[in-house]
């Protein structure tokens, strides 16, 4: 099969979204709009009504911009969100997400920085990438998107974080979030 032709059927795909049905059936809805670029390491997350998705690496590498579908509208018209007030997390990919509240929390991920933007102690250099005075790297920031004012904060945490890392799990159980497993450089965790 040729680059084009495969190039056609991932459009195809991703013109679409699946979802599990009452019946265990899958079902293929066309989507609109600001489609976001087929990308790898993205994460996500559902808020009222609303899909969330953040980061990840495409053919031009990762960013750190945001969608959303409305997915009780029954158009499936996706929006890039527009950057609101304060600042989002550095381009990266294989981070996690969760809900809550009315906000979405961010985790961690791999992805790169400036050099004068490096905190050492949540930013790990991957020594075999970087490029001028750009580095990548793992980093366990928690950072706060808030959908209704598109704002974007990064709160001061208490206690031990969890090692910087990408590729993790995560999940809420009433009032807390938990991060488990992912990968620091060569290392599985």
């Amino acid at each position: 099969m040729d680059e084009r032709r495969r190039s056609e059927l991932v459009a195809q795909e991703r013109s679409g979204h699946t979802a599990v049905v009452e019946n265990n059936l899958l079902e293929m809805s066309s989507m609109t709009g600001d489609v976001p670029p087929a990308m790898s390491g993205t994460c996500g997350c559902s808020l009222n009504g609303h899909m969330y998705i953040f980061g990840g690496c495409d053919n031009n590498g990762q960013t750190n911009e945001i969608y959303s579908v409305n997915l009780l509208d029954g158009k499936y018209a996706w929006k890039k969100v527009s950057k609101g007030s304060g600042t989002p997390p550095s381009p990266r990919d294989k981070l996690s997400c969760w809900v809550f509240g009315d906000r979405i929390i961010f985790f961690g991920g791999y992805g790169h920085k400036l050099q004068n933007e490096i905190n050492r102690r949540n930013f790990i250099v991957d020594e075999a990438s970087w490029v001028d005075d750009v580095y990548w790297g793992w980093n366990n920031e928690v950072h706060v998107f808030d959908p209704k004012h598109a704002s974007w904060t990064e709160p001061q945490t208490n206690g031990r974080p969890p090692a910087p890392r990408a590729a993790h799990a995560s999940t809420t159980l009433g009032s807390k979030g938990y991060v488990c497993g992912g990968r620091v450089m060569v290392r599985r965790i």
